[in-house]
């Protein structure tokens, strides 16, 4: 009788043994399925912006590389399309005359957003970081160039090149004696709209380090102060490491915006004496006179692959330095 109490209430057995706790049914968790209702606003919401990208995005840019390989006016059906392969390449790289002057501009148009507007943006936002009297009035006149168009922005910096009476020769004091034709010398055009197209770039620049100026974690420069680091060697050696995701995000925004540059060059004189780039070729060929759908196409072409070249050797640099790391 006073072994099975014990074993009862949890005691010994008479071998000395402790009684084990029976064990724990372990109960599986079931997932709780969606409602009908759900799934369908889940479908949707995935399923329309997933085939408007596929329609607008990857059905053109595959369209357009099966098109590089024809030689097609764009009149008639697709029974009509003439397939020559590298044909159009070989022609653009060897028989087109406008071809390496508009990609010459569109190298010089790439580097001179990677420096200029990505070095001022990443300066005014470290003096627009540290809280200063009217800062978000500062942000806001600086972001507000990025709201316009690139057409509009011609159009402003139109009046400012003017030659007897812009803004800038006035400035010069050569409006009346010897007026610097801006827009109109091939010389300087292509710098004169660089500038324009900078202004507008550099408010966004600005806000990206801003917001990635704003994540960095202030016990890092704390701990910088206290090894005895000044403010430039507390920027260079810790916070600008930090804003690693940040730089490729600007090259890839810097990289796009250059190489898809149109509507300033073309409001100012169509894209011609002096700014060639290749997307005014590419509109040219495919919806100008001419009507060369597969030159055309050869040409969007080359510009995607250009773009695709820095992005993709960058973020494989630094993917790989972080792999060494």
């Amino acid at each position: 009788m006073t072994v099975v109490q014990d074993k009862a209430f949890g005691g010994t057995d008479p071998g000395g043994a402790a009684a084990s706790p029976p064990p724990r049914r372990r109960t599986r968790r079931r997932a709780t399925a969606l409602p009908s209702g759900d799934k369908l606003v889940l479908a949707l919401m995935l399923g329309v912006p997933s085939l408007v990208h596929v329609l607008f995005v990857w059905v053109p840019s595959l369209g357009s590389v099966a098109l590089s390989f024809s030689s097609w006016d764009g009149i008639g059906g697709f029974e009509d399309i003439e397939w020559v392969g590298f044909q159009n390449y070989v022609d653009i790289f060897t028989r087109y005359p406008r071809f390496w002057p508009a990609l010459q501009h569109n190298l010089i148009w790439l580097a001179f957003l990677l420096v200029v507007p990505t070095v001022a943006g990443l300066l005014l936002a470290v003096l627009l970081d540290r809280q200063l009297r009217f800062g978000r009035l500062y942000q806001s006149a600086l972001y507000l160039p990025m709201v316009l168009s690139l057409a509009l922005v011609g159009f402003i910096w139109q009046l400012i090149y003017q030659p007897e009476q812009g803004l800038l020769n006035n400035l010069l004091g050569t409006a009346e004696t010897n007026p610097t034709n801006w827009l109109g010398d091939p010389d300087i055009n292509l710098y004169a709209v660089l500038v324009a197209a900078a202004w507008r770039h550099t408010g966004y620049i600005m806000l990206l380090y801003l917001a990635g100026l704003k994540s960095v974690d202030p016990a890092l420069k704390e701990a910088a102060a206290l090894d005895g680091a000044n403010a430039f060697q507390t920027f260079t050696r810790v916070t600008f490491p930090v804003l690693k995701p940040v730089n490729i995000v600007v090259l890839v925004v810097t990289v796009i915006e250059a190489l898809r540059a149109f509507d300033i060059v073309y409001v100012v004189n169509k894209g011609r004496n002096g700014l060639e780039l290749l997307s005014v070729l590419v509109t040219d060929n495919i919806i100008g006179e001419s009507s060369r759908i597969g030159w055309g196409s050869a040409l969007a072409v080359i510009l995607l692959l250009i773009s695709l070249g820095f992005i993709i050797t960058y973020l494989f640099q630094v993917f790989r330095k972080e792999e060494r790391a």
